[in-house]
């Protein structure tokens, strides 16, 4: 009678190591099935602390750095941020989506004070603060945005913090993309007077038609604006392209047909452009 009591003790041990064991797998076999569902984009996930960077950048803009915005309401405008993309499939944006948040704060920029910028962000920054300009970085939404990285999933609260589709590997209308190209063709559209443009001389395009520039933001200048083309190259490298180059000439065609004026020099170091400026 011990024996089988014994037997009967180990297997019901066995079992439940058994039954634990499978609950286990199965836990595990749920959370990578899971995790691997929000990890399947090639873009990072999205920037951790988001809402509260959003929220926490909008009082310091309209507080400090612009006062004259204070009549913005910043939890409004972080609510109509997160109610453009949240629980939304993350390839599937679209202009629409962030009418109201753009409602909210579309950019307000004097005349002859905008600066726009292709693979030259970090000079043109440097430059409109040094001469007063303004980038799309410099604007309320802009600056909200910087260099953060937002989606979610269909039919869920929370944000997707593993991955975001990217650009080129996943699709084009995921919702940064696509807020950046809204807010980049309103800054454009809007302009008047004369506009800046900083391009990278040190590249044999300059001028790159698929870049935000090329693509929203030239096609959407106003006629009887002035384009100033500034080509400027980095420090130790020969400028590779000019404007009398094929890329530069084409966006002078682009121009041409909306009676955009146009205006370039070329042949700048980015530190003679700077001391100059």
């Amino acid at each position: 009678m011990a024996d089988c009591s014994k037997r009967k003790k180990l297997c019901y041990c066995l079992l439940l190591c058994f039954l634990v064991a499978g609950i286990t797998g199965g836990a595990i076999g749920i959370y990578k099935w899971y995790r691997s569902g929000l990890n399947r984009w090639h873009g990072p996930g999205s920037t951790p602390d988001f809402q509260d960077i959003i929220e926490d950048r909008c009082y310091n803009y309209t507080q400090r750095i612009r006062p004259d915005s204070r009549s913005r309401n910043c939890q409004e405008i972080k609510q109509a941020f997160m109610s453009a993309f949240i629980s939304k499939d993350p390839c599937k944006a679209t202009k629409e989506d962030y009418r109201r948040l753009i409602d909210l704060a579309d950019p307000t920029v004097p005349c002859n004070k905008r600066v726009l910028w292709s693979k030259t962000k970090e000079l043109a920054r440097e430059y409109a603060k040094l001469r007063g300009l303004v980038t799309l970085e410099d604007t309320l939404l802009g600056f909200l945005a910087d260099r953060l990285h937002w989606c979610g999933e269909p039919g869920s609260p929370d944000l997707n913090t593993w991955s975001c589709p990217d650009w080129e590997k996943d699709c084009r209308t995921n919702y940064r993309s696509v807020f950046w190209e809204v807010l980049s063709e309103r800054f454009a559209e809007s302009a008047c007077g004369t506009v800046q443009v900083l391009l990278n001389g040190s590249l044999e395009n300059a001028f790159d038609e698929m870049s935000i520039f090329g693509r929203v933001e030239a096609p959407n200048l106003k006629p009887m604006v002035t384009l100033q083309v500034w080509l400027v190259h980095d420090p130790g490298k020969p400028p590779r392209d000019s404007c009398s180059g094929s890329s530069i000439k084409k966006l002078k065609s682009i121009l041409s047909e909306r009676n955009v004026r146009f205006i370039c020099r070329d042949n700048l170091s980015r530190d003679l452009f700077l001391r100059s400026s």
